[in-house]
């Protein structure tokens, strides 16, 4: 039983945040990105989001995990090593991890995560529930440091989870690139599990974006706190609208703020003022809602392809093992 936290976090990272940020406001249509909802409130407020009757894929995803492990970890040739991006405190993947060890096959979990602190907890945790376990944390931004990731293992096959339907929040060129770069970490026994949501009635997917109890748009709405309080800016919270709808065209929630007035806001630690119309969008986030064939087409020319698809009994929700093509 070992642990060992790296933490490859930027020495600066308010630099990094003033970049993002310069960059997507001066995008058409301005932008920003999801990654800073995720401040200490805006996590309590997701978690809350999680606990919602309207909101089914943190449900469902559970529900395939909790029934399926033992198929997704025999279809993965019994791994010895789970590599877990955006870990936070593991909660869905212990049943993966009770999966291997019934195997016999569990030896390592490598969690990735930006919080240094959870990522710590987690790790201390599982080494008491599970005893022999190795956990190698690493604290990073997975997106940048991707590669940082153990790239062999002598015990065994591993495999990748990025679940959560992640994926589905960067666009179709993001996607590829990264599930590029995912294939250049396989070995040929290694399989990535990937979770997704999958299209539905309209109406289902905006109300589990938009829920009538008005916790997604605080949740929406903390980004703007989130810039106030890092970056001496002057958002009126009250003067933009949450917006989720769903776009035919691409299949994603378009989740975004809308200026309720023409207004001018001002960030001191960018010096910079940025002018909104009335009605004007602000992106905040997208989230793709894949099919069998769309995900399939996904995996195709990135030197992956799907081994394997699960997903629960409404089919709601899909779990994909992919292996290299």
């Amino acid at each position: 039983m070992t642990i060992a936290i790296d933490v490859h976090l930027p020495a600066d990272q308010a630099a990094a945040m003033e970049q993002d940020v310069r960059r997507g406001l001066a995008a058409t249509p301005k932008e920003l990105s999801p990654k800073y909802f995720y401040d200490e409130r805006g996590s309590r407020l997701f978690e809350d989001i999680t606990e919602l009757e309207e909101y089914y894929p943190t449900r469902r995803e559970r529900q395939i995990l909790e029934e399926r492990s033992a198929e997704i970890v025999a279809a993965a040739g019994n791994p010895a090593t789970l590599i877990e991006l955006g870990s936070g405190s593991a909660s869905k993947t212990r049943h993966l991890l009770d999966a291997m060890r019934d195997a016999g096959s569990l030896r390592t979990y490598v969690p990735v995560d930006s919080s240094e602190e959870i990522t710590r907890e987690t790790a201390s945790a599982l080494v008491e529930e599970y005893p022999g376990l190795d956990v190698h944390g690493l604290v990073c931004d997975f997106e940048a440091h991707l590669e940082r990731t153990p790239t062999t293992s002598e015990a065994g096959p591993r495999l990748i989870a990025f679940l959560g339907g992640t994926i589905g929040n960067l666009y179709p060129d993001e996607r590829a690139a990264f599930l590029c770069r995912i294939a250049s970490l396989l070995d040929v026994d290694d399989h990535l599990l990937l979770g997704t949501d999958l299209v539905k009635d309209v109406g289902r997917l905006e109300l589990a974006y938009d829920d009538p109890a008005g916790v997604t748009a605080e949740f929406n709405k903390n980004v703007l706190n989130v810039l106030n309080r890092e970056l001496s800016g002057d958002f009126d919270l009250d003067a933009f609208a949450h917006v989720a709808r769903f776009d035919l065209e691409h299949e994603w929630i378009d989740i975004g703020l809308h200026s309720l007035v023409d207004q001018d806001v001002h960030l001191g630690a960018l010096d910079l003022t940025t002018r909104f119309a009335a009605g004007e969008m602000m992106r905040t986030e997208i989230s793709t809602k894949f099919t069998r064939p769309r995900l399939e087409e996904s995996y195709a020319g990135t030197g992956l392809s799907m081994a394997h698809w699960f997903t629960d009994p409404a089919e709601d929700y899909a779990l994909s093992l992919a292996r290299l093509a």
